[in-house]
């Protein structure tokens, strides 16, 4: 197990610490992963679903059941006069077999 994830277009190559940049623990994060057994990522905006679901099999050791994936937009801020955005990012919401737990804490 390498934890060599994919190969891009574009030449790059991701590893499994590379495609998940962190957990979103949200109060809406955390009643999904109770409930639904559904945990929620920022990932890196080159990752694709299979990507994702590799990652996440290799670094926590469970079986995934299903990936979703969405592009969030940065929202527009101001400060003073001068207009700006937040940056973008990829979003992902990862189902786990029933059986399969992650522990973040």
């Amino acid at each position: 197990m390498g934890g060599k994830v994919s190969e891009k277009k574009t030449g790059v190559q991701l590893e499994s610490h590379m495609v998940i940049r962190r957990p979103l623990v949200t109060e809406k994060g955390v009643h999904a992963s109770e409930r639904l057994n559904a945990y929620t990522f920022e990932i890196h905006p080159l990752a694709t679903k299979a990507d994702v679901k590799k990652a996440v099999e290799h670094l926590w050791d469970v079986r995934v059941a299903d990936v979703r994936t969405q592009n969030r937009m940065g929202k527009p801020r101001r400060a003073r006069v001068a207009l700006g955005r937040t940056k973008g990012w990829k979003k992902a919401i990862v189902k786990l077999h029933d059986e399969d737990r992650i522990s973040f804490f």
